[in-house]
């Protein structure tokens, strides 16, 4: 069976295509159109998906939308019913968006793609997380949990499965207004960031300061012993107001909030005390619904999906200190990643024995043929030679990272999820400290607080950083969670070792990206150190590049010494270079005892 899985409507939207059970291709839709969380009806992502298969819409047997309308728009309308009338704007927002497109999710995608309406189905929302996270595992049977904003009504849930017979049902659900990524995100926006982007900034601006406001922060939050729990509404405005997410009382506890785009928020105290505080709460609230899904379903694995889930600071305490033996979490633990739970929950549903898959690599999106990197290259006027074969490409882009120069690096397919895993990727020297700056200043043009991650060679991975002895735990594959950089090893890997001496570590499997791993053998052989700094090919405010033409156009616009492009490599600059471009980013009760 060919079963297609979208989302989109809200933020990320984006395509999954499994073919048998097995998924064959993945990408969000930001990749192809350069708009930022692109919520758009994936047109472009279903387009890729089908060719990459060799199929065309009337070859698929399901198109699955990763959750169900009219149960959010019941949400939607009893939270504005119980808050009216200081709600009124919100329900005059949300009706307006919901007559022009988002009642009409069917139509929309029988007319985009030409499908029958008996084709189209819906799966809630922490189903498909769920299921995104526990048919991609190795696990024969799991616990769930999913953790986000909010779906339909559901904010956490608590879930089991089994491959054999198939079963995947979410157990406990918590319910909206009381939601752990809405209480992150409240936060986002009082630190003047961008809510359902800023997040990363929040967990990177944490270790700058101590968490003296926690107590204040745990005061918004009535919890329970089952790990549940229930917001203070007072706190907040998610839930009345569309443009505000914090109250006035927010603000009388923690200060005026910092203005978007206003000064260092790194230079500031009172700003790193707030978002250390939020991050340890968060912490300590994933690993009470952790414990609870250890508790309920006794199971020694545990799968995690959801936006939460991309905290890797909390999912590092989460593998150390929730109880279970072994955790698989989804690359792409976001809304993009529901597109590919859907499809791989109908297809066990439906299917009578669908093919047992586990995801080994997130490289699902496209990849380019050679003559189109050449192309690129050549329109841009830059010089460049063909490097013989995969150990010269290496050993010239590690000599050129061990002098000191930053390489953009754009091969294979692209990575499914928010994480650069070596195929689009802006890799630097890990060893100097100033490296750090350099990179962010000039090549990235993003606040200098913020972090990179190390991608390490995982054989040696557990000598450099506190991971333990033998195959790095799954998430770390996936640069799904941080590690203590180990006190002896910290000088030599200045620019990818946070303030507190934490690295979010990627662990490069030869199976699963063998050319980038064999960078990081030879960064070993020339520096000493086998890994390199890894971050996003990506400019402020843009999505991570897709084409040869985005990496060329990106390599032009930034302060990056050198492109692998393919088997090609470049280091110089056409006489004329492009003027830096802008850029732009998305415009975008239960019982007493219990929260479930």
């Amino acid at each position: 069976m060919n079963i297609l899985g979208l989302s989109f409507d809200y933020h990320d939207a984006a395509a999954a295509l499994v073919v048998d059970g097995v998924p064959v291709a993945a990408a969000p839709e930001e990749r192809f159109s350069r708009l930022k969380h692109d919520r758009r009806l994936p047109a472009r992502s279903v387009e890729f998906c089908l060719g990459r298969a060799g199929l065309t819409a009337g070859d698929l047997d399901a198109v699955v939308f990763y959750e169900k309308p009219f149960r959010k728009l019941s949400r939607i309308l009893a939270g504005a019913v119980s808050t009216f009338p200081s709600s009124g704007a919100l329900f005059r927002r949300a009706m307006g968006a919901w007559i022009d497109e988002r009642l009409w999710v069917g139509p929309r995608i029988e007319a985009a793609l030409g499908v029958a309406p008996e084709k189209i189905l819906y799966c809630e929302h922490h189903l498909s997380h769920a299921a995104s996270a526990f048919l991609c595992s190795p696990y024969e049977a799991a616990a769930t949990l999913t953790v986000d904003g909010v779906g339909e009504w559901a904010t956490a849930a608590i879930g089991r499965g089994s491959r054999a017979p198939f079963r995947l049902s979410l157990d406990v659900e918590m319910r909206y207004p009381h939601s752990l990524g809405l209480l992150y995100s409240a936060f986002t926006a009082y630190l003047g960031f961008e809510v359902n982007e800023g997040e990363y900034k929040v967990m990177g601006l944490a270790p700058y300061g101590t968490p003296r406001y926690a107590d204040a922060v745990r005061g918004m939050i009535r919890p329970f012993s089952d790990g549940s729990f229930r917001l203070d509404l007072d706190w907040f405005e998610f839930h009345r107001d569309p443009a505000r997410s914090f109250s006035r009382k927010f603000e009388d506890a923690f200060g005026p909030a910092r203005a978007p785009g206003s000064g260092d928020p790194a230079g500031d105290k009172r700003l790193c005390d707030v978002a250390a505080s939020v991050q340890l709460v968060c912490e300590e609230l994933m690993l009470g619904l952790a414990r609870e899904a250890r508790r309920r379903t006794g199971s020694p694995n545990l799968c995690l999906a959801g936006g939460v889930a991309l905290n890797a600071v909390s999912n590092a305490r989460l593998l150390r200190e929730a109880g279970f033996g072994s955790v698989w979490i989804q690359p792409a633990g976001g809304d993009a990643g529901g597109a590919l739970g859907a499809a791989l929950y109908a297809a066990h549903a439906l299917e009578k024995s669908p093919a047992r898959y586990e995801m080994r690599t997130a490289a699902l999106g496209p990849e380019h043929a050679a003559a189109e990197a050449a192309g690129a290259l050549k329109a841009a006027g830059l010089p460049f030679v063909e490097t013989r074969g995969e150990d010269d490409l290496c050993e010239r882009v590690s000599g050129l990272l061990a002098g000191g120069k930053v390489v953009g690096w754009h091969q294979g397919r692209s990575e499914w999820g928010p994480r650069a895993l070596g195929q689009r990727s802006i890799l630097a020297d890990p060893r100097p400290a100033a490296m750090k700056d350099t990179v962010n200043a000039k090549i990235k043009f993003r606040e200098l607080y913020r972090p990179f991650a190390p991608s390490v060679c995982a054989a040696a991975a557990a000598e450099w950083f506190d991971l333990p002895p033998g195959p790095a735990p799954d998430p770390y594959r996936f640069m799904l969670a941080t590690a203590q950089t180990r006190p002896d090893r910290r000088e030599r890997l200045a620019a990818v070792t946070h303030v507190d001496g934490s690295s979010r570590v990627q662990a490069i499997d030869p199976a699963q990206s063998p050319l980038f791993h064999r960078l990081a053998e030879s960064m070993g052989r020339v520096t000493g150190v086998p890994a390199t700094l890894n971050t996003s090919f990506n400019l402020k405010g843009e999505p991570i590049v897709e084409t040869p033409a985005d990496a060329v156009s990106t390599f032009l616009a930034s302060g990056m010494d050198a492109l692998a492009l393919g088997p090609f490599l470049t280091t110089g600059r056409p006489e004329n270079p492009q003027p830096r471009r802008q850029t732009w980013g998305s415009s975008r009760t239960p019982p007493d005892a219990s929260a479930w």
